[in-house]
This record gives C-alpha cells, structure tokens and sequence, in this order.
C-alpha cells in the first residue's frame, strides 16, 4: 500500500423531503471536500454541485435545508463528471486516507457509484481507505452521536463558514479531527466527563482522583453481591451490567494522554478481563444449555483483587 500523505474530509448534500424518501432515490447534489497534505499542511478546498436523474423542482424542505436552488443545479455535472474531477482533486487514491461525519456519506457515494457504472475497483479503494470519524469520535469522546456543532463546542470552538455547505462541514470536520488529536488530556477530560460523571463540569487536574473514585464505587456496587451460583437468566443480567461498565472506562484504560496514572487504568483493564472471562463462561453455559451459572476461582480472584484496591481508593479519597 502507498505511504499514507494526505487526509480526505468530505460530505454529501442529497435530495430531501419531510415526506420522506427511499435512501437510494436521495442523490447526491453538492459534493464539498477539504483536503490536508501531512507534509505540507496545505489545505485544498472542492465543491461542486451535482445534477441529479431526478428533474423534480426540490421541495421547500430540501432548499431550506440544504441552501440549494433548483437553479444551482440546472447546469451542474452529472455524478459521474463530477466524482471524475473529484477524484483529480484527489490526486492519489491511494495515498489518501478518507473521512466523512457519519458513514451515510460512503453509503451516499457506493449507491451513486453504482447508479452510474462507476468501476467497482475505484470505490473499493476509498471503502478500504475510509474511516467514519463522527463514530471515532462518539466512541472516544462524546458518547453519542452529536452534529458537528455540537462536537466543536465540547473544545469551545464556532463553526466556520455557511452550515449544510458540505465544504465547510467538511472543513469543520476537520477541525474537529485536528482538535481531537492534537488536545489528547482535553479529548480525555471530555471522554470522562461524558462517559463516567455526566452532568459533572472538572478541571484536567481533578479528573484522575474523581475518575479513581467512581470506579471505586462502581466496583463495590458490583463486586459486593456477587454470588457463586445464578440463574441463567440472572446471569444474562450480570454479563450486560459487566459490559457497560466496560464500555464508560474503556477510554480510561487505553488512555495514553498521561491524565490517568497507571493505577486507574491497570484496574480498569482488570475488570476488562473479568468480565471476558465471565462472558465466556457464560456462553459456555449456554452452549451446554445449562439452567444456572457457576462462576469459578478467577472470576473471584479479580472481585478480591479489585474490591481490595477499591477500599483504597475510598481511603485514599476520605484522607483528601
């Protein structure tokens, strides 16, 4: 594969109506983009507008949503014309790594493709090369699926430019990225704020101690009932329980920002792994369609080991 030298963000503005439509009669009718050369760090800008197969006047609805007149469209490229030149803007498939908010804006660009005999092995190479940053983010940071305004205001940004411009959402897509990657404590901070103490506002300086502590607690609350024998039915509970703690401090324990020592984020991988232990004890039950679930030493090995750091913290937390 070539060496990777540039990042491609780009969006899609489709037909509309708030009648609803079948995703694939939405074609795609403005295509904007925002290109990002790793060595340079020159910026390049594409926009174009897109004339659809369908020659119906756009609803009321699409033109207030999108800012497009049915005049913008009149003597617009077709998909085809227009991917062609967009993919010269490009200039190199395969050097390039591929972003969108929301992967509707792939599914966007495969259905059209398909529309109209783009060669397969073109858009396999962009499918191969794209990632769906909207969902990085949510997974990383926000923990939903917030809009691009919304996510510049978890680092205090505004957005620049015309909204449902799809060059300045691409743009602000952007800007988003270079926010999450280049503000890592920050990006964590929000994470924690997000996923572990919602409602709560800290600074970077407390967040380790307050994390520390809800982990604490969130262990006692789990590890203290539990018991040697469940019913399966029980025990379907206390896997999916085992699994969202998991997911508020999976960030914790992949966390490479130097906001969490290295305690938090050993005992969050700790409990990570009790809890594919117990998930696999659990399918194995249900395997030999057993009635109840045993647990068995290791997964008491870690509610001793964590229960026991647990009363640490708490000790540690009273002192402050």
């Amino acid at each position: 594969m070539a060496e990777l030298t540039q990042y491609v963000f780009f969006d899609f503005e489709m037909l509309c109506s708030n009648k609803g439509m079948l995703f694939e009669d939405m074609e795609a009718i403005r295509l904007g983009a925002v290109k990002y050369d790793l060595i340079t760090e020159k910026l390049s800008f594409f926009d174009e507008y897109i004339k659809p197969e369908n020659h119906k006047p756009l609803s009321m609805f699409c033109k207030r949503l999108t800012g497009i007149e049915d005049k913008d469209l009149r003597d617009a490229d077709r998909f085809a014309d227009v991917f062609s030149t967009f993919l010269y803007w490009v200039n190199g498939v395969k050097k390039t790594r591929f972003y969108s908010w929301s992967k509707s804006d792939l599914s966007r660009l495969n259905a059209d493709a398909a529309r109209h005999g783009i060669p397969s092995a073109t858009i396999e190479k962009i499918n191969s090369r794209y990632v769906d940053f909207q969902e990085v983010f949510s997974n990383r940071a926000a923990n939903n699926t917030p809009s691009v305004e919304n996510a510049l205001a978890l680092y205090g940004l505004d957005f620049v430019g015309e909204t449902h411009n799809p060059m300045f959402d691409s743009y602000n897509t952007l800007r988003i990225f270079f926010a999450f990657e280049r503000n890592p404590q920050l990006t964590e901070k929000i994470m924690a704020e997000r996923f572990i103490l919602p409602g709560r506002t800290l600074t970077v300086d407390q967040i380790n101690v307050e994390v520390k502590s809800q982990f604490a607690k969130d262990m006692e609350e789990f590890f203290s009932s539990l018991q040697w024998i469940y019913k399966m039915k029980e025990a379907q509970q206390l896997v999916k329980k085992a699994k969202r703690i998991c997911k508020r401090y999976k960030n914790v324990a992949g966390s490479s920002s130097g906001i969490f020592d290295e305690e938090i984020r050993s005992d969050t991988k700790d409990f990570m792994l009790f809890y594919e232990g117990l998930k696999k004890n659990y399918l194995e039950h249900i395997t030999y369609s057993s009635r109840i679930l045993i647990l068995d030493e290791e997964n008491f090995s870690y509610r001793k080991t964590l229960l026991a750091r647990a009363s640490l913290d708490g000790q540690d937390r009273q002192a402050v």
